[in-house]
């Protein structure tokens, strides 16, 4: 709802009741400016992060492109991965290409022999697999399995037919759903032949 229908000397509270000015809490005021301030900064973050992904997938096809028509040969807007460095090679920037990976119903059957493996094998079963198997069954919280946890799990040799039949039914159970395109940019250290990634994620800058 937007704030140009409250009424001057008003505060819209949770429930959408208008409340006046003065009848709220200086801390509970300030609370909301600065939440406001930061939700602002960062939806103006996150556009300008949306703009660079932009004009950065951009700028490296076009590079593809003139770099075909060059030499004489059609693109066709074909999708793969590309790295391309400034010519110092102090910096490197990559587009890449993952495709995004879902689990179909035949996931519960894979969880089922799985589980079976490990009640089969009682004490032999080690801690370490155990904690594995718990980790990959159970959703975040968007109620999703995580790929990555599924992708350790069928990286594990174990000699077991059993076993074997159960990865087989988590490989049965993985669909590719679409892809998703990654935007990188490294900066080299030092002179060295080693880059570090410039980080356009929050938890690491």
């Amino acid at each position: 709802m937007s704030d140009t229908n409250i009424p001057q000397g008003y505060m819209r509270n949770a429930m959408g009741h208008l409340v006046p000015e003065d009848q709220v809490r200086d801390q509970d005021k300030l609370r909301d400016q600065v939440t406001r301030e930061l939700a602002d900064a960062a939806k103006a973050l996150s556009l300008a992060l949306k703009n660079f992904k932009k004009k950065s997938l951009g700028d490296v096809a076009d590079l593809i492109s003139i770099a075909g028509e060059r030499y004489g040969v059609q693109m066709g807007g074909k999708k793969g991965n590309v790295t391309i460095a400034t010519y110092d090679g102090q910096y490197k920037v990559q587009r890449s290409y993952a495709d995004r990976l879902t689990f179909t119903e035949e996931m519960e059957v894979a969880k089922v022999l799985v589980y079976d493996c490990i009640r089969a094998w009682s004490k032999g079963a080690d801690t370490h697999l155990m904690a594995i198997v718990d980790r990959v069954f159970s959703p975040n919280r968007n109620g999703q399995i995580k790929t990555s946890d599924v992708l350790d799990l069928l990286r594990l040799e174990i000699d077991d037919d059993n076993w074997k039949a159960a990865m087989k039914a988590v490989k049965d159970s993985i669909m590719v759903s679409g892809s998703a395109v990654y935007i990188r940019v490294y900066e080299r250290i030092g002179d060295s032949d080693n880059y570090k990634a410039i980080p356009l994620d929050l938890a690491v800058v």
